[in-house]
């Protein structure tokens, strides 16, 4: 008998589902949040620390990247989501909307690994990239994909970094106008008393 190893890996993970409600809770709330958990880093890696903000354009850059590349994939390419099929235990209401790859793990394999790119950030994006990983198995426990939908997600992250880093030249005398702009209007904002960092 011939088993589909990604139906199979999903039906172990996601069978622990529905069991226990301290585990439930915990994984929905991995599934579902910690994903901000990166968006608050990059904003306080704006705002507080002035030497990384060219890591911060970059890793927002990674993710807007992944996300965009997420989209062509979806105009040519339809998988269900658990749900859908239907198989397994959902633990969070979703629209019923192609699982691969999942924009969720996308953003967050995408900042973790562009971290990951620079000596000074590493240690963070290798916090980040385990977030990442646990909250792309909460996603699968929770119901909402399949595993696969999390190899794609890394994949297409990946490819996002290698194409940035190969435009990192580009980029960054570009974001050095952006920064500098930022900072001007930084510094007027704080001579009117309005400190925004």
């Amino acid at each position: 008998m011939i088993t589909d190893p990604n139906l199979a890996l999903f039906n172990i993970i996601n069978d622990m589902a529905g069991k226990n409600t301290a585990l439930d809770t915990t994984m929905v709330f991995a599934a579902q949040y910690l994903i901000y958990v990166f968006a608050i880093y990059l904003a306080y890696t704006w705002l507080a620390k002035n030497e990384y903000r060219q890591e911060a354009l970059f890793a927002g850059y990674a993710s807007i990247l992944g996300l965009g590349i997420n989209f062509i994939i979806t105009q040519f390419y339809f998988h269900p989501r658990p749900f859908m099929v239907p198989t397994g235990t959902l633990l969070i209401t979703h629209a019923a909307e192609s699982s691969f790859p999942s924009d969720h793990a996308t953003v967050m394999f995408s900042v973790s690994l562009m971290l990951l790119t620079f000596i000074s950030l590493r240690r963070s994006g290798a916090i980040f990239f385990m977030l990442a990983l646990i909250s792309g198995l909460a996603r699968v426990y929770s119901g909402l994909h399949f595993p696969m939908d999390m190899a794609g997600s890394l994949l297409v992250a990946s490819l996002s970094i290698v194409i940035l880093l190969a435009l990192k030249n580009y980029l960054i005398p570009i974001n050095r106008i952006f920064i500098a702009y930022f900072e001007i209007v930084e510094k007027k904002l704080t001579k009117k008393g309005l400190k925004i960092s």
